[in-house]
């Protein structure tokens, strides 16, 4: 089964999501899913958090167009990019980097070939006219190099390297999820062999501290209490028991973390 994919910060108050469908449905007969459409507009960081978290669950052969764009229409680049078992599609701006690294050996190739793109291209709107039937052609078998070549000089983005030695980690905050999950860029295979369920750790954000535990999952302390926990990404994450912890702590992505284990 053919299956392609959306992710943008279009929202659902206009019709652009429904145009993009439609011409995917107008060449392909691909099953159509969303990833989201509630991504922060213009936020190229968080667009490329939820597009990395969500690759990993979907069958080999699907395709993704994901576009948080705000260089639309400008000289960026339009591209895509093959994995080993996944191709994403989306500006030249980072946006695909984070998942095309996680699916692993990627090639990015650069969309030039006006004839797979709509005959007329807006713009401001290449998510329509020149993303989804660009992925649509490479679902129905159109060879790579006919779209475009392939390239190196493309913009990268990652979500940095956190420092962990066995008394500390100091990284930073990524993501702040639709709960108020304060979710940072600390792998759970880099701390896990520090901490241990039941343990109580110092969180540093700003300047203010707190002293908190370690746990499982969110049922094991009590309503209102904080907590550190590896979420469903596989991150370390800081959490309040059925509150939001971002508007509580008062924290933003790209803000600082540090722990004392």
């Amino acid at each position: 089964m053919k299956i392609m994919t959306f992710l943008t910060d279009f929202g659902f108050k206009n019709s652009y999501v429904s145009q993009m469908k439609a011409i995917a449905l107008s060449l392909t007969d691909a099953k159509l899913i969303d990833i989201s459409h509630d991504i922060t507009p213009h936020n190229i960081g968080e667009g490329a958090f939820v597009l990395k978290t969500a690759v990993p669950h979907f069958p080999t052969g699907t395709i993704h167009v994901a576009v948080v764009d705000p260089g639309v229409g400008t000289s960026r680049k339009g591209i895509f990019i093959t994995t080993k078992n996944q191709i994403l599609v989306g500006p030249d701006n980072g946006l695909l980097l984070p998942a095309a690294r996680l699916l692993g050996n990627y090639v990015v190739y650069e969309i030039q070939n006006p004839k797979y793109m709509s005959q007329l291209v807006s713009n401001t709107f290449h998510a329509r006219d020149i993303f989804t039937p660009v992925a649509a052609n490479i679902l129905n078998g159109v060879l790579f190099e006919d779209i475009g070549p392939i390239i190196h000089d493309y913009v990268d983005l990652d979500f940095g390297k956190p420092e962990i030695t066995d008394k500390k980690a100091t990284g930073k905050i990524i993501h702040i999820d639709s709960f108020g999950n304060i979710i940072t860029n600390i792998e759970a295979n880099d701390i896990r062999k520090y901490l241990d369920y039941g343990q109580k750790i110092m969180v540093f954000i700003g300047k203010k501290r707190h002293k908190i535990i370690f746990e499982k999952s969110y049922g094991y302390i009590k309503k209102g209490e904080l907590l550190a926990t590896i979420g469903s990404s596989n991150y370390l994450e800081i959490s309040i028991s059925q509150d939001n912890a971002s508007s509580k702590l008062k924290v933003k992505p790209e803000d600082e973390i540090k722990i004392f284990f």
